[in-house]
This record gives structure tokens, sequence and C-alpha cells, in this order.
């Protein structure tokens, strides 16, 4: 490439790095915090907090690569118009197709970034993060071994422990059962360790009493215990092997074995389908909204007053695009012949870029017209 292609790609780059850190930065902002409270007030520590924050960042990161390069597109296209740069180099010769040439290369290696996130980074963080959920859920320690607060971990159950030494005893704990019908158990202990054996975990009540309620004739009977086992199996929610998502399934598989994945997820084929194709059509996009912010500020020329409208048209029109992708998801999902639908925002897209530089390339002067036709 020439020097003047190596100078805006690098321009384009540097923003682009610069763009993507501050929208991933506030995008991940938001999602942190909803999954701290959540993660945090089941009892998981800072080092789950930040796996699973980890693990989230491949589809954040998805999400704003594009923004980030139509805004990098736009800001550098308002600075070199601002500083006449590209006046300079239409002077010298270099017409609308000719300055699209970096901005070109520049939306090809961002495609490329998402095509490596959407078909390969997020499906297998996405895969990741949901068996770690599941592997979380089935923990005793988050779920119960909380001092203080009264926690539900099962429909009709409540566990309470006021307090836990530094030895793993639990102190004051109550826990009422409510899941068998017309009858609750409340039992009470002064201390509880829990234990886990072959049969799963356990938790071992000293000293305590366990209160029995019949709700038919309002009878209560109280027994007092030394020690008293019980199974804690059933309020622990374990892992099961359920059918894969479209969203973490390789696209290989999505595309070739399209047939046994709709048996395997319960997903109509067309739904099979638009999942796969749609992993190669937002990387077009991010192509796409490169290329319509270069044109649509390229296409309205200089001017005294900058290229405001011409930004709120760029922006305008990639709105219009993302209308053509809703527009066309529903048929794409419901009909297996039309997923070539799903690449029409692209081709859209391509088409209102192609457009405007069109109009950039073969401006009209109605002035010189007028002069032109006085002077003969």
């Amino acid at each position: 490439m020439q020097r003047f292609d190596r100078y805006v790609l690098s321009q384009l780059m540097v923003l682009f790095g610069f763009f993507a850190l501050v929208l991933v930065s506030v995008y991940w902002v938001n999602k942190a915090v909803v999954l701290f409270d959540q993660l945090i007030a089941d009892g998981h520590n800072a080092g789950i907090f930040l796996e699973f924050t980890a693990l989230s960042l491949p589809a954040v990161i998805s999400l704003v690569l594009p923004m980030s390069a139509f805004a990098a597109t736009v800001y550098l296209t308002n600075r070199m118009s601002g500083d006449s740069e590209l006046t300079v180099m239409q002077s010298t010769g270099f017409s609308p197709w000719r300055l699209v040439r970096p901005v070109l290369f520049f939306g090809i290696i961002v495609a490329v970034m998402m095509a490596i996130l959407t078909n390969v980074l997020v499906p297998k963080s996405v895969e990741q993060l949901r068996q770690r959920q599941q592997e979380i859920s089935s923990s005793v320690t988050a779920r119960l071994l909380r001092e203080g607060s009264f926690l539900h971990p099962s429909k009709g159950v409540t566990f309470y422990i006021r307090d836990i030494s530094r030895e793993g005893e639990l102190q004051d704990v109550f826990l009422s059962d409510r899941r068998q019908k017309g009858r609750e158990v409340t039992y009470t202990a002064e201390r509880a360790y829990l234990l886990r054996d072959d049969a799963g975990p356990k938790l071992v009540m000293l000293s305590g009493m366990a209160q029995t309620l019949g709700f038919d004739n309002q009878r209560l009977s109280t027994t007092n215990f030394n020690d008293l086992t019980y199974d804690i199996s059933g309020l622990i929610t374990q892992p099961t092997q359920k059918r894969r998502r479209l969203n973490f399934i390789p696209t290989r598989e999505l595309l070739f074995d399209t047939e046994a994945i709709s048996v395997e997820s319960k997903k109509p084929v067309a739904e099979v389908l638009e999942e796969a194709h749609s992993r190669f059509q937002q990387p077009l996009l991010a192509l796409v909204a490169s290329l319509i912010g270069f044109s649509a500020l390229i296409a309205g020329g200089f001017s005294r007053f900058g290229v405001t409208k011409q930004i709120i048209g760029a922006i305008f029109l990639l709105v219009v695009v993302k209308l053509v992708e809703s527009g066309v998801t529903e048929p794409a999902r419901n009909d297996p012949r039309l997923w070539p639908l799903v690449y029409l925002p692209s081709l859209v897209g391509l088409l209102i870029a192609l457009g405007l530089l069109w109009r950039a390339a073969r401006p009209y002067h109605p002035v010189r017209r007028r002069s032109a036709e006085v002077s003969a």
C-alpha cells in the first residue's frame, strides 16, 4: 500500500482501538454490576466473578466492534476533512473510489476479527460459561454457608446460620422443611457440620430439637436430639446434561449437520441455518458500517458549517440497515429456503455506500453549468 493508505489505516486502527476500549468498558461495567450483585449475593467469591466476567467478554466485544469501526471511520474522516487533508488529496487526483481503499482494508480487518469472535471465541466462551453456571449452582458452600441470612435453597425450605467458626462449625442453625404435604418440620441446633459421603452432602446437627407441625390437626410434636443427620443433597441443584443451545454449537456443525442439530436442540431447521449464517453476517456489518461512515461524509463535500448533517445521515443509514436486519430475521427463521435473506442487510448497506461514493465522484454543480450556458 502507498504512504497515504498506510497513514489512514494506522490512524483508523488507533481510533478503533480507543473507541472499542471505551465501548467495551461501558458495556462491561453495566454487565459487571448486575453479575457482581448476583454472584456475591449467592455467596461466591471475587474469583468466580472475574471468571464469569472474562467468559462474557467475547460476546460484549463482538457487540461493540461494528460500532467502534463506524465511530473510528466517522471521526477520522471528519478530522481529515476539517484539516483539509481530503481536499489536498482530491486536488492531486485522488477520486473517492481511491480514497476509500484504506477504509476498505480497515473494514476487512475488523470483519476478520469479528468472524473469529462470532465463529470461534463467542461459542466457546458461552458454552464454558453455561457449564460453570451449572457447576456453581450445585455448590453447597455457595448456597448454604452464609452467615446471618435466611436462605431458600429449595422451594419449601428455609435455612439460617448465625455464625461460622474458623474450624467450620455452624452455630445456631435453623432449618424449616415444608416440602412434605400436610406437615412442617423445623430443626434447631446449637452446632452443626457439613459433611460429604458417597451418598452426597449431609448436615450433622448437634444438641438440637425437631418440631413437627401437622396442618390437619394443628398438633405440634417435639423431639430433642443429641445428634441428627439431615440429607441436604435434595437442596442442591445438581448439574444435569441438557441439550446444547444453538449459540454455542460450532458453526461447522450448524452448516453441515443441520438436521441432527435441529433434532438435538429441538429447534426448526430454518432457525439453525439462520444462526449459522448470522455468524458470517455480523462481520460483514462491521465492513458495511465503516464504508457507510466514510462515504456518507465524503459525499457531502466540504462545508464551513462542518459535517454534522452528514454524521446524522450516516447514523440514519445504519439504522436503516438494522431495520432491514430486523425485518428479515423472522422470515429466515420460519423458512429454511430463505437463509440468503440473512445477508440482505449487508447487501443493502454496500449498495448505499456505493451510491454515496458514486455521488461523491460525480458532484452536481448547477452554478457552473449556468455559467457555461451564459458564456456560450
